[in-house]
């Protein structure tokens, strides 16, 4: 209803397309594959290329449209050579090309990212209730959109299933046990309820989930240092690297709000292999990585594996 009205106060055609059973299969479906199998997904990326820039995008050029325009926080830039390239917006806090990083040439080609070049999302809003639109004070969103009371473990157990299994030390001895892997990520220190402290007296954190024998492996902070990222599912946002296969300094990303980390990368043996300057903290599988030069967005991965910088 809120697009409703401002389609209608800016004089343009409204559509409503239903894309419910898209969703569930590409977004909601594959969240649950990722947890099953002790993965820790992102599903805004798979949103942005499965439905906004995918379905979206093919029922719009069907209707003989030009582009899909969202409010994403990012530029695209055409180089010498009349290729396309996704960058960084103008401004950091708000830059969001990292949940854009999964996006293709093809798919560059046909999406424009207007507020790119906005300073602050506090002068979009007083030109929307300038124009009279009713959203502009509606709340930014940051759940997870089909998960809306952020209960993720419930929602999570619904769904899943719920079963005891062993938490065990780097070395295989069991310190206790939960109630579901699919509870856990990589680098959760809160709700282990292993009843005794460490060794040391230091905190433990969750090192690993193994949904196959349904066991989570926790440990000392600094195991989670990752010396390494590596994954076979990856793509380029625009023109690839002339040699891939040549390594490359970049930048590496691996949340929507870290800070980038320099970097080497190469492709080899089906795999784009990240190895930052310094250890990444606390990386899972099925985080997205994505990859840098300068503002420029290269390219992204799916982590499949993650090398630890400290051996068990």
């Amino acid at each position: 209803m809120d697009a409703q009205r401002a389609a209608n106060l800016i004089g343009i055609p409204y559509y409503v397309w239903d894309f419910s059973e898209r969703f569930k299969l590409d977004v909601v479906d594959d969240f649950i594959a990722e947890y099953s199998a002790g993965r820790t997904p992102n599903p805004c990326m798979r949103c942005n290329e499965k439905i906004k820039f995918a379905a979206l995008l093919e029922k719009a050029l069907d209707l003989g449209f030009d582009a899909v325009c969202t409010g994403h926080y990012a530029s695209i830039v055409t180089d010498d050579d009349g290729n396309r390239e996704l960058h960084r917006a103008s401004a950091w806090a708000k830059d969001q090309s990292y949940v854009l990083g999964v996006l293709t040439a093809e798919q560059l080609a046909h999406a424009m990212f207007p507020l790119g070049a906005t300073p602050s999302k506090a002068e979009v809003r007083a030109e929307a209730a300038a124009r009279g639109f009713s959203v502009a004070n509606k709340p930014d969103s940051h759940d997870i959109c089909f998960i809306p009371d952020g209960d993720t473990r419930g929602w999570l157990a619904e769904r899943v299933g719920a079963e005891i299994g062993d938490i065990l030390d780097r070395a295989g001895n069991r310190l206790g046990s939960h109630e579901g892997a699919h509870a856990f990520t990589v680098g959760q220190r809160k709700g282990l309820n292993i009843g005794f402290p460490a060794d040391d007296g230091k905190p433990r954190f969750v090192l690993e989930v193994r949904p196959k024998d349904n066991t989570v492996v926790v440990g000392p902070k600094e195991a989670l240092d990752i010396a390494e990222i590596a994954g076979s599912r990856f793509t380029w946002a625009g023109r690839a690297p002339e040699d891939p296969a040549t390594p490359f300094a970049c930048e590496v990303q691996i949340r929507a709000h870290a800070d980038p980390v320099p970097a080497v990368a190469v492709v080899r043996d089906g795999e784009l292999v990240v190895r930052p300057d310094e250890p990444l903290n606390g990386v899972a599988p099925g985080q997205t990585a994505v990859v840098y030069v300068g503002t420029r967005v290269l390219g992204q991965a799916t982590i499949d594996r993650t090398t630890s910088a400290v051996p068990a």
